[in-house]
């Protein structure tokens, strides 16, 4: 078949792009060596790298210690990661009984194979499963860890700690403030005078406090207004305290999605006779939700990374029990290789949640 430019004399097949403009080539041209301010900055971050990379892999690889049941075995002056092997299980696990801890193993990994099929786009059920989750497993994972029925001794509450404490505090409080939030974020744009002033109270009351302070309120001065013999367990006052703080952010974080939404979509919604619960569930919410997406995600990362002010009220989670790890006489100088550890952990945790995030975003980034 004969191609257009056969019909106008004078014109050449196109060239390729020299390979200055392609590959690595082009692209450390575009990115790191564009201008002469890129080039310097480029060759200063290389001689950062060159400065602090080299040191920490040596430190934490090369140099470090990884077998053996004492600090005698950290002899090659690197990272002491015997520390991190010997008391992993008081990581993870806290002051929980040893020979109960296939109680939290079947707890998480029952979480994870129910979550499993809330990610298949071709599972039918999701409702039920999801149903079942926030109403039926939260009562198996207490009896589970708490213990006291089926033959499970009872563990009180005070020896829970480490990572599954961190994620039994995260995990309710993220699934708990979502729906707390939401309500809130309703309510305050409710055109009730009443509703509206309960809601922007309650928000800016618990936004205008540091964190630190609820927790010790409810930890401390909670119990005084109580009646005689009656009283919360500490983790769960400190579960409210975290969720209801959870959802005062969360609330404006979905109002200011709810602002976005232009106003023809509420009277075009209106207009086809749809109640308001109605258009908010089908039109509004899922348009405003999709445009805050990071907001809830960066909510829910502070959420996982605040639980670590719990150790104020008593309660070791996983940088608490790190901590008390670290000042054991017979490991006093390692704390480094506790807290690198705990920031890597960390790390992971966030990190997948804000990768999760963005899947979520590009799938649901349909309108263009």
């Amino acid at each position: 078949m004969a191609t257009e430019n056969q019909y106008l004399p004078g014109l050449h097949p196109d060239l390729p792009p020299p390979p200055s403009e392609i590959g690595v080539i082009g692209w450390l041209r575009h990115n790191l060596l564009a201008s002469k301010t890129d080039i310097f900055l480029t060759i200063f971050a290389i001689y950062l790298i060159y400065l602090l990379i080299p040191p920490v892999i040596s430190w934490a690889f090369f140099n470090a210690d990884l077998i053996g049941n004492t600090r005698e075995a950290c002899t090659s002056g690197g990272a002491c990661w015997v520390f991190i092997n010997v008391r992993i299980g008081q990581f993870m696990y806290g002051f929980y009984p040893v020979e109960e801890r296939w109680r939290i193993d079947i707890t998480f990994l029952l979480l994870v194979a129910l979550m499993i099929p809330m990610f298949i786009d071709s599972f039918r059920y999701k409702a039920w499963l999801g149903a079942f989750i926030l109403l039926v497993f939260p009562v198996i994972g207490f009896y589970l860890l708490a213990g006291g029925s089926f033959g499970l001794v009872v563990v009180d509450t005070p020896r829970w700690g480490g990572l599954s404490l961190t994620l039994i505090i995260a995990i309710v409080g993220i699934v708990a403030s979502f729906p707390i939030g939401l309500m809130l974020a309703l309510g305050r744009r409710s055109k009730m005078p009443a509703v509206s002033a309960f809601c922007t109270g309650f928000i800016e009351l618990w936004r205008g406090v540091p964190l630190i302070t609820v927790l010790f309120m409810s930890s401390v001065m909670f119990p005084l207004f109580l009646p005689d013999g009656v009283n919360f367990d500490k983790l769960v006052r400190a579960l409210v305290g975290v969720t209801l703080f959870s959802a005062a952010y969360m609330a404006e974080t979905v109002r200011g999605g709810l602002q976005a939404i232009p106003r023809g979509q509420y009277e075009a919604a209106e207009a086809l006779g749809l109640s308001y619960w109605k258009y908010m569930a089908f039109i509004v919410l899922p348009q405003a939700l999709k445009h805050v997406i990071p907001g809830i995600v960066g909510n829910f990362i502070g959420l996982f990374k605040d639980t670590t002010l719990v150790l104020i009220i008593g309660l070791f989670d996983f940088l608490g029990i790190v901590q008390a790890a670290s000042t054991d006489p017979k490991w006093l100088g390692y704390s480094i290789e506790g807290y690198v550890f705990c920031a890597f952990v960390y790390w992971i945790f966030c990190f997948s949640m804000s990768q999760y995030s963005q899947s979520v975003e590009r799938k649901l980034h349909t309108g263009h």
